[in-house]
């Protein structure tokens, strides 16, 4: 299944294929175990890739160019999604110190000008500023994404973990749309349903990405009482339709009037077939507000 992320575009995939796990799959992370994904998701109807300069310590997204660059014609079948904005120390990132955003014109258009070099691609479908920068300059980033429009480098421009005001900011200073605001969402934290982010989103007819749908794994491997209550609600609810309890988790993502876009985040090939059975779920209000009460613990007001 297909989504416009805005009235101009881009098309994606539904579910869209996270790639920051890529570096730590216990099986490993060479050109074939990553290609055993893309093409898991190819064949499950998933043709759009989620990446961030930082993913892997700077280092999936090469891996993931590796693949593309060992399997002619795979970059023509693919849509990319990534992301700049962290300065993060570490190994490959020599004379960092401390932990920080960067959202000038100058590291923006370097770093997806890199992503695009170690991807292996000609062109970046979406770039997103991946935090929110509290020495943000909305002129500074905007002087980068029209540079990069025009230059056909990136297609579309959206944000990730932005507040509706830090979104309308940005955006006054662009002559075309943000397309999306990938945030944090799930039954443990529903917080974007109350903090004006999918109202904004409606308002401006864009669709919301999701990441951590699964809150990093912990919806199917419930340790606390809360995570296990969820657990047996979404297990009740498979079992009544007759289906798995990755479909009901994601049905309910769908289910949303703001046509949110799902990342999964998951290294294994079965867990990404087993959410797409989402599309044949049909959730019952009831069971859609059961669910939200199962994460939170709290009754609607």
């Amino acid at each position: 299944m297909k989504i416009s992320l805005s009235k101009e575009g881009p098309n994606f995939s539904r579910l869209v294929y996270g790639c920051w796990r890529l570096h730590s799959d216990p099986k490993g992370s060479g050109i074939d175990r990553i290609l055993e994904k893309i093409d898991v998701c190819l064949e499950s109807g998933i043709d759009t890739f989620d990446h961030a300069d930082l993913y892997g310590e700077y280092g999936n997204e090469e891996k993931f160019g590796a693949v593309v660059k060992s399997k002619p014609g795979l970059k023509d079948k693919i849509k990319i999604v990534t992301k700049a904005g962290i300065q993060l120390p570490g190994p490959n990132r020599s004379g960092i110190s401390v932990k920080h955003y960067d959202t000038s014109s100058k590291y923006l258009t370097s770093s997806a000008e890199s992503s695009l070099k170690k991807l292996n691609v000609d062109k970046i479908d979406l770039l997103l500023i991946h935090r929110p920068d509290p020495l943000m300059n909305a002129d500074e980033i905007a002087k980068a994404f029209k540079s990069l429009k025009e230059s056909g480098k990136v297609l579309y421009f959206g944000v990730s973990n932005f507040t509706p005001s830090q979104f309308s900011l940005l955006q006054s200073r662009l002559d075309f749309p943000l397309v999306t605001n990938q945030v944090e969402f799930h039954p443990f934290y529903p917080d974007p349903l109350t903090n004006g982010v999918f109202d904004q989103a409606q308002e401006l007819s864009i669709k919301p990405m999701i990441w951590s749908p699964t809150a990093g794994g912990r919806i199917f491997q419930p340790k606390t009482e809360q995570e296990t209550v969820l657990y047996k609600t979404l297990e009740e609810l498979a079992k009544k339709k007759g289906t798995t309890i990755d479909a009901v988790l994601f049905s309910w993502y769908l289910f949303h009037p703001a046509q949110l876009v799902p990342v999964l985040g998951t290294n294994e090939p079965d867990r990404i077939r087993s959410a797409t059975k989402s599309f044949q779920v049909e959730l019952e209000r009831e069971e859609w507000f059961q669910i939200l009460e199962a994460g939170t613990g709290k009754k609607v007001p």
